[in-house]
């Protein structure tokens, strides 16, 4: 079942800013990150980064090239982003 750009920025709308609780959970989460970022899990030269959008404040997930910094793939994508801050108004 596929989702509509309208359903899905309506989501990030009104779907609460979520941000860590304790610095204890946002180190664990960097580690996390960095061990697989040493992998080739995301193909070669790529990274997972983690991100947080400064005009919804929603965070963003990327898979980005190590070299170039080009975004390959970001959750949510960024029309949704856009159309969440049209929503909001």
């Amino acid at each position: 079942m596929e989702i509509s750009s309208i359903q899905t920025a309506a989501h990030y709308a009104t779907a609460p800013v979520q941000t860590p609780e304790r610095p204890a959970e946002h180190r664990e989460l960097i580690r996390a990150v960095h061990a697989l970022n040493k992998t080739d899990l995301f193909g070669e030269n790529r990274e997972l980064s983690f991100a947080v959008d400064r005009d919804t404040k929603r965070p963003v997930i990327r898979i980005v090239d190590r070299k170039t910094r080009e975004v390959i793939q970001q959750i949510p994508p960024e029309y949704a982003l856009r159309m969440a801050e049209e929503i909001r108004g």
